[in-house]
């Protein structure tokens, strides 16, 4: 399993991040982003959406669980699973749909749905630090491996 470390000391450095990686981002299908409140993942997000055009403000979709974007012929969802109550209820939002499309989906808090998301592609680990943030970007498939590239 492939994986790049990155330290960000700033908001800025953290949306740059994410520009990075949406050059490639249209590789894969999901994306899982965890860490702990404020580490910075609805920035990382913010950074890929402002990467792929969108000009508008970017909020986490923690109420609604899920904001699709729409560039071109790729769709992004940013989902935030941070109140979901039981991983069942993406039975009910539809996430095979969102999966099975020709979108990709970036969640925030994959780890409230263990055992219905599947594998993603790509699992980015923030850990706050002393100095800012440290971002643990892994790939776990060939889709993956190509996101992954755009950093080197």
């Amino acid at each position: 399993m492939p994986a790049v470390e990155r330290r960000v000391a700033s908001v800025a450095e953290m949306e740059a991040l994410g520009a990075k990686l949406a050059a490639q981002v249209g590789n894969v299908r999901l994306i899982n982003i965890r860490g702990p409140l404020g580490a910075g993942k609805t920035t990382l997000v913010r950074g890929m959406l402002h990467g792929l055009g969108h000009a508008g403000a970017v909020k986490s979709p923690t109420f609604t669980l899920v904001e699709p974007y729409t560039f071109g012929d790729l769709r992004f969802y940013h989902f935030d699973l941070y109140r979901l109550n039981d991983p069942g209820e993406l039975e009910f939002l539809g996430m095979r749909d969102y999966l099975d499309g020709n979108g990709v989906c970036v969640v925030e808090w994959a780890e409230r749905a263990q055992g219905v998301l599947p594998s993603p592609d790509v699992d980015i680990m923030i850990e706050p630090t002393e100095t800012g943030r440290m971002v643990r970007i892994m790939t776990l498939t060939p889709r993956g491996d190509v996101l992954l590239k755009a950093l080197t």
